[in-house]
């Protein structure tokens, strides 16, 4: 991830870069970043984070995740990427109830007398859950305190601005141009 920060204090700056994907890393957020543009100015206080992300968050069914077979009236799933195997868990139990879904070992479970096209359709996470955990994380990022925010989304671009002070539209107007200013550079 390639990140820039700007505002009036320089070592300021590059503690915040240290910091930011620092923790954009320890929340496992930065793999789905490509760029992020910080802007901070203290004094004010304002500070405006803009990322790029690598792709556009999709929404996720079963079968994206998991393989899924039918043998006689009983489906088989067998979960290929874990990190969605809770999910995959609760949507089962949400249409059949815990007391029909059989998980036979961490990534295998059996339903009997489960519908398979309905389990490979049913969405597990949408893409703008994964804007909103971005946008969580960026949120932590930011220093205590901070309670006035204005959020600017577009396709793989987000754009948070904070304020201790009222959010004035000469703020929101800051805000705009860096998301579009980063919005133009990556050719969104």
């Amino acid at each position: 991830m390639e990140t820039e920060v700007t505002g009036p204090d320089a070592y300021g700056n590059e503690a915040y870069k240290k910091l930011f994907e620092a923790l954009m890393g320890e929340m496992g957020k930065a793999l789905s970043l490509d760029r992020a543009k910080i802007f901070l100015d203290p004094a004010r206080p304002l500070f405006i984070f803009t990322i790029v992300m690598r792709t556009e968050p999709e929404s996720k069914t079963i079968a994206d995740a998991a393989s899924i077979r039918t043998e006689g009236s009983d489906v088989h799933i067998t979960i290929s990427d874990e990190n969605y195997a809770p999910e995959i868990l609760s949507a089962l139990w949400r249409i059949y109830g815990r007391d029909s879904v059989d998980q036979q070992t961490r990534f295998d479970i059996k339903i009997g007398n489960g519908d398979d096209e309905r389990i490979a359709g049913t969405e597990i996470t949408s893409g703008e859950d994964a804007k909103q955990e971005i946008i969580g994380a960026m949120w932590r990022i930011l220093p205590e305190g901070i309670k006035a925010r204005h959020n600017i989304s577009e396709g793989r671009i987000i754009t948070i601005a904070a304020t201790e002070e009222i959010f004035t539209q000469e703020l929101k107007d800051i805000a705009l141009r860096m998301h579009s200013e980063v919005r133009d550079s990556a050719n969104v």
